[in-house]
């Protein structure tokens, strides 16, 4: 029969210890029960940080106790300090945490629920309320949508509020103020919903504390954004009532359509916060894809939709967006 070969054999030959399995199981015993004393938090951590299954259970089962005992014991702080320097931690400040975010003025503004459209969380939508008064405003652009809405909605009961202010603006408060007309329109009528489409005179000096800042860079699209978004939190009432901003279509004039671009950018920042409340319904999809046009297919027929000053839709214009708005309207409410 031929030498055994093996690697275990020649230990032997050299007279040295063969190990035996109970001599692997007691050092497996040993290095648990060391892991126990000295990482028992850490193991209690790493348990409450698993997703939920049968691997955190088992995990529990075993770091709840083991963490018990090293916070009794001074083993885990001793090993933590002994081995820090092989990974030595950033100095981080326990005010910065994600717990202390509640409590600490860090100046970042908090995300409420109100941030979240149901349907971008693939959630239900919120219970239909039936809607009673609807208010459309805005400046010309609003004109003559507030007729076809008032077309569509009257004859089911709802009572539809037309309220243009001609010539006005965000950014030009010396004909109308809409943050004092907003609060008074609120004030007055109690609308369910507010359509609002106004930009078509915009591109004014906003006067930002004592500073002037020019159309329309960042600083005065903050500035424009902060307006609008000061209305919104008027025209939402708390939650209450649904709005329905419409973005400036494209103009033909392309010093209007600089203007227009920064005017919509800064609707959709100003919309933020009250996704749940606030439909922003950017009308350039529906009438300028692909640059200004005038005209557009409507039920298969080429139709002239904007005014001929290149800026406000014409009536036919008026009307395809009226349907668009109906949709989203339809969405958050019931219909008498």
């Amino acid at each position: 029969m031929p030498d055994d070969d093996s690697l275990m054999s020649r230990f032997d030959q050299q007279g040295l210890r063969r190990f035996r399995a109970r001599d692997g199981i007691i050092a497996v015993l040993i290095c648990s029960l060391a892991l126990i004393l000295f990482e028992g938090p850490s193991i209690r951590r790493q348990g409450e940080q698993m997703n939920s299954g049968p691997g955190k259970t088992l995990v529990l089962a075993v770091g709840k106790p083991a963490g018990w005992l090293g916070d009794k014991l001074p083993l885990a702080a001793a090993s933590h300090d002994a081995t820090a320097w092989l990974s030595p931690d950033d100095k981080l400040d326990a005010a910065d945490s994600f717990a202390n975010v509640a409590v600490t003025n860090t100046g970042v503004p908090p995300v409420t629920p109100d941030a979240f459209d149901p349907a971008d969380l693939k959630q239900p939508p919120a219970r239909k309320e039936p809607l009673k008064t609807l208010l459309v405003t805005g400046d010309s652009l609003s004109q003559p949508l507030d007729s076809e809405l008032a077309r569509l909605l009257s004859p089911k009961g709802v009572k539809v509020i037309r309220d243009p202010h001609l010539g006005s603006g965000i950014s030009k408060s010396f004909l109308v103020d809409w943050g004092q007309l907003s609060a008074d329109q609120v004030r007055k009528h109690k609308p369910d919903a507010i359509v609002v489409m106004i930009g078509a005179n915009e591109g004014y000096p906003l006067e930002v504390g004592k500073k002037q800042i020019k159309c329309c860079g960042a600083d005065w699209a903050a500035a424009y954004a902060n307006r609008a978004r000061r209305m919104l939190a008027t025209y939402r009432q708390g939650g209450l009532a649904r709005i329905y901003w419409i973005t400036v279509p494209l103009t033909r004039d392309p010093k209007r359509a600089a203007i227009a671009n920064v005017v919509d950018a800064s609707i959709f920042v100003a919309a933020q916060p009250w996704r749940r409340q606030v439909r922003v319904i950017d009308s350039r999809p529906i009438f300028t894809p692909d640059g200004y046009r005038a005209a557009m297919k409507i039920d298969g027929k080429e139709t002239i939709v904007r005014a001929s000053d290149g800026i406000h839709l014409n009536e036919p214009g008026s009307k395809v967006l009226a349907e668009n708005v109906m949709g989203r309207i339809n969405g958050d409410f019931t219909l008498p």
